[in-house]
């Protein structure tokens, strides 16, 4: 037991320890942000704790530095004035903010050793934040604006949708940001016409193509892509995809026959024990011995196989409609096996296996029509053809 503890105060030591040092470590190298985080987190779970100690002392150097560090690299921007800038500006006010506000809450932090407590010297950067973001915000929807204005590209107007969105997280309800957010979300869209085609000599039944074509069941979660399988007069369509089956293979009904014949010896009563004068043995307590009889029992159990299947062949192809070019095309394809077994039989059914006997409940059953079959082939081609949307992208 002893030893078992012992183990275990050493590898916390090390644990600690090595804690200590990667943070040290960061400190070093000027990586302040993680020194910070690391001091805080073990700072937050005891801070009084004598071996959090030096976390403290690294907490107070980190702070120090990375708010040195962050005032200068602004004061820098600033003079550098680039609109460009606003950002990097708005996130240093933010990050130095929040670094205060995560420490306050922990003061005071004494410093044993020492005598005194951990100094953190503190400043109110509402004013700045405030102004930095209105600066942003101005940069933000004038360079939005430009771009939803001037684009010619759908790839510009979604950077203009992006940055309205930015503009949106950081200061709703700005001007008309939501209205322009919503234009540019319709402009940077591809619209994509889907159209079916049956190559095949077999009919897709409706309500398989009606649940192909039903983009709504499936769940997709695209920004810039609409799917319409029918097209509508004012769209101008991007691309166009097409779901073709190209072949359609069923089978012939079949009906197979298997013959088994079993044969088991199973109980058939009793009689008594006998010595060979015929006299009945008794027990110790004088109970009639008793021994169990068996008799052969036989069945011939016939099992009916009924089989038909269908394999749907087939694929998706993506139409560039401005260049007329097909830039991608998958193949689609799914089988589907119908299969039911039953099973008669002559003589004892007590000779079965004891998964026989339920079969002999079963009897023959119609065929699926070769449009059924097509149906029922239908959900593994939706997993196909929903697998086949996610994956492509049109840029």
């Amino acid at each position: 037991m002893k030893q078992i503890l012992l183990t275990s105060l050493m590898l916390f030591f090390l644990i600690s320890c090595g804690g200590v040092k990667k943070t040290q470590e960061a400190l070093n190298t000027g990586n302040y942000g993680n020194a910070i985080n690391t001091a805080l987190k073990n700072i937050a779970e005891n801070k009084t704790k004598k071996s959090n100690q030096p976390y403290i002392q690294m907490l107070e150097e980190a702070y120090k530095k990375n708010t040195e560090r962050e005032l200068q690299e602004i004061a820098f921007l600033k003079k550098d004035n680039n609109p460009a800038n606003h950002e990097i500006i708005f996130n240093g006010y933010q990050n130095l903010k929040s670094i205060q506000e995560r420490i306050k809450p922990l003061l005071p932090l004494k410093l044993y050793d020492e005598n005194r407590d951990a100094r953190f010297s503190f400043k109110d950067y509402d004013e700045e934040i405030i102004k930095s973001k209105r600066e942003l915000s101005d940069y933000l929807y004038s360079n939005a604006t430009a771009l939803l204005n001037t684009g010619r590209y759908k790839e510009d107007f979604r950077k203009a949708f992006d940055q309205f969105s930015y503009l949106n997280d950081i200061n709703p309800n700005y001007k008309d940001t939501q209205l322009k957010l919503e234009e540019a979300h319709g402009k940077g869209l591809d619209y994509v016409q889907v159209v079916m085609i049956n190559d095949s000599e077999q009919i897709v039944p409706n309500r398989l193509e009606q649940e192909l074509l039903n983009f709504n069941t499936y769940g997709l979660n695209d920004l810039w892509t609409v799917y319409h399988t029918n097209a509508l007069e004012n769209i101008k369509y991007d691309y166009e995809m097409q779901v073709a089956f190209r072949n359609i293979n069923i089978s012939p009904e079949q009906v197979t026959e298997k013959q088994i014949s079993k044969e088991k010896q199973i109980k058939d009563g009793y009689k008594y024990a006998t010595n060979p004068d015929g006299q009945v043995l008794k027990d110790s307590l004088g109970n009639k011995i008793k021994i169990d009889k068996f008799k052969t029992v036989k069945c011939n159990f016939y099992q009916f196989t009924q089989l038909k299947s269908v394999e749907v062949v087939g694929n998706v192809s993506f139409l560039d409609l401005n260049s007329q070019q097909q830039i991608n095309s998958y193949p689609l394809a799914s089988q589907f096996v119908f299969n039911h077994v039953y099973a008669k039989h002559n003589g004892d059914t007590n000779a079965l296996e004891e998964d026989m006997v339920p079969l002999l409940q079963l009897s023959a059953v119609p065929f699926p029509s070769n449009e059924q079959m097509v149906y029922d082939a239908g959900e593994d081609l939706k997993a196909k053809l929903k697998g086949i949307v996610t994956r492509h992208r049109f840029n």
